[in-house]
């Protein structure tokens, strides 16, 4: 079904469930076995969705860390793609990602014109998605390649105005992110005040460590939360930051 992800997305966050998303950057495995420990996690803790990107993807594991999730899990695999390069057919769809926190205009638009010939041609679900960086007290991996200024960190007119103006512009999904390794998650006033602007689904990733920052992106208006750099450090974080998130659906 055409769209069917994105969809799904939609109806949870209009009924205000709340799902998580483990990110996975094939950089950091070390092995295939990792991965395969790290997919039987997820499977376990019935995670949401599983996304797979990188700000590099050095170690020419892409396409088979792709293939190895999808023979192993009935669990959504969605492309966060760092660069053109990082797509695959067997995913379940892609954050076609416009960076509008910052003014570079090759992640505004000029990649994009590279990438969609590729992505039409795959066949593979397209999510126009409004990618926010937030200051989160350090210099991360995507601040740097992205060569862009995050949005400060206690500016919430900031980046509530700017969210409306890209759903305004037709993008269907926000994603507010601090970056993998973040000091901190982004502030709790800032989510509230963005999702009190927008209408559509809300990521919200970087900085997320514990069970208690997971509840409380949640409960500020998140409707996905993002845990990658957490996981890598310690996988079995993937059960607690499951069961926190999902046990919001039950009230």
């Amino acid at each position: 079904m055409e769209n069917q992800f994105y969809i799904n997305i939609h109806e949870k966050a209009q009924r205000g469930i709340k799902q998580l998303a483990v990110l996975i950057d094939p950089d950091s495995l070390s092995s295939e076995s990792d991965l395969l420990s790290l997919i039987a996690l997820c499977n376990e803790a019935k995670v949401d969705m599983i996304l797979v990107g990188g700000s590099l993807i050095t170690n020419g594991f892409w396409d088979r860390c792709i293939e190895l999730i999808k023979s192993k899990t009935p669990i959504p695999v969605i492309l966060f793609p760092g660069n053109i390069m990082q797509t695959h057919p067997a995913a379940d769809a892609i954050l076609f990602l416009s960076m509008i926190s910052g003014r570079n205009p090759d992640l505004l638009i000029g990649k994009h014109v590279l990438a969609a010939p590729l992505l039409k041609k795959s066949g593979i679900e397209v999510i126009p998605t409004g990618y926010m960086i937030v200051d989160g007290g350090n210099i991360t991996s995507v601040m740097y390649m992205s060569n862009t200024t995050p949005l400060p960190a206690d500016k919430n007119n900031i980046a509530a105005c700017t969210a409306l103006a890209g759903e305004m512009l037709g993008l269907k999904v926000i994603y507010m992110d601090a970056g993998s390794g973040a000091e901190n998650p982004i502030r709790v006033s800032m989510i509230k005040e963005v999702k009190s602007q927008i209408s559509g689904p809300l990521f919200i990733g970087g900085g997320i460590r514990t069970t208690d920052q997971a509840i409380e992106t949640c409960l500020a208006g998140a409707d996905i939360v993002v845990v990658g750099n957490a996981i890598e450090k310690d996988p079995n974080l993937v059960a607690d930051l499951a069961k926190a998130v999902h046990s919001l659906n039950l009230h």
